[in-house]
């Protein structure tokens, strides 16, 4: 009985290009594949193109059409998809616009979405010009930005600055909240936490480039970051990433990102912080407790927008922490 023809994508070992070739056996496939790419029949073989398994007869025809495959010649091998990227990375040693009109051709007719997208972003990351800071090295990154902003790190400063500011202000706006009798005492805590924020530039070193120590904590010397959601610092599925430096259109998206309170902070921190003062019956509050779960990352992480948990995180305060002995004074007999 012959078997019906069923159509293949069909390439060689050493080009991007492919061909639409229809066999009903991995033999008739194979011989049409050598005819077309001028291959010696014995010792040539197929592979699949995604991880490069070896067909047999029996694994060709459990195979979907379409299916991408690549013929060796005799000699050759095809370790998968990983080749093509590899060898990519090998160009970008030598000639950035190869790698990227490189990767262009890849794209073509490619189905598969993983790759789509990995190559896709390298073309995208390879046109821009990353590694430039001031404004006049890449005055395309700056468009639609006031012109007081004339390196990009001054101006994602700012932007921490800006939701550290912003944060204040909850704080401070749920004093309508607190116990009348307990609003001073808590005003005073307002008080440390602006000053603290104040002195360490409401943490905007973490986005600034020129300080690398304190900026590898959440970022590479080279501006990569990475999404720590959506509930573990290690458990973004999706393996977001992004260089916001990179280019005008990054550094919009990454504005989309959020700063995630692992412990909320309306819902828990804040609330625990009034009950705190309330409560606190001549004991002194730990506000440097709450400082560190409201404005640092030991309590934030950096989240995709669509790996932002919104529902209720279920966390509460440590409540061995929320109090702190009081310092004694010891007198001098």
């Amino acid at each position: 009985m012959v078997e019906p023809l069923r159509p293949f994508r069909l390439r060689g070992c050493g080009g991007p290009q492919k061909f639409g070739v229809a066999a009903g056996s991995l033999r008739g496939l194979l011989r049409k594949g050598c005819r077309l790419l001028q291959l010696p029949l014995a010792g040539s073989r197929l592979c699949l193109y995604e991880d490069g398994t070896e067909l047999t007869e029996s694994f060709f025809r459990a195979l979907p059409p379409q299916t991408e495959l690549v013929l060796l010649g005799p000699g050759e091998s095809w370790r998968g998809c990983a080749g093509d990227i590899e060898r990519l990375l090998a160009a970008f040693c030598s000639q950035q616009g190869a790698v990227v009109e490189a990767a262009r051709r890849l794209l073509t007719d490619e189905r598969a979405p993983h790759r789509q997208k990995l190559l896709a972003d390298l073309i995208h990351n390879l046109s821009e010009n990353i590694l430039a800071e001031n404004k006049e090295d890449d005055k395309k990154w700056f468009e639609g930005l006031e012109s007081r902003f004339k390196n990009k790190s001054s101006y994602l400063r700012h932007s921490c600055e800006s939701r550290m500011r912003g944060y204040m202000r909850e704080v401070s706006g749920f004093i309508s909240n607190v116990h009348p009798a307990a609003r001073d005492a808590y005003r005073g805590i307002i008080d440390l936490m602006a000053d603290k924020l104040k002195s360490v530039k409401y943490n905007g070193c973490y986005f600034d480039r020129r300080e690398e120590e304190e900026a590898a904590r959440l970022c590479t010397a080279e501006g990569w970051f990475s999404c720590q959601g959506p509930f573990d610092r290690d458990d973004c599925p999706c393996k977001h990433s992004i260089n916001p430096y990179s280019n005008r259109e990054s550094r919009i998206v990454f504005s989309t990102w959020n700063l995630d309170h692992i412990i909320e902070k309306k819902r828990a921190v804040v609330p625990e912080l009034a009950e705190a003062v309330k409560t606190r019956d001549g004991r002194e509050v730990n506000w440097e407790y709450f400082y560190q779960l409201l404005f640092t990352l030991d309590n934030l992480k950096l989240v995709h927008i669509a790996c932002h948990k919104k529902t209720n995180h279920n966390l509460s305060c440590d409540k061995t922490r929320i109090y702190r002995k009081r310092k004694q004074a010891h007198e001098i007999s």
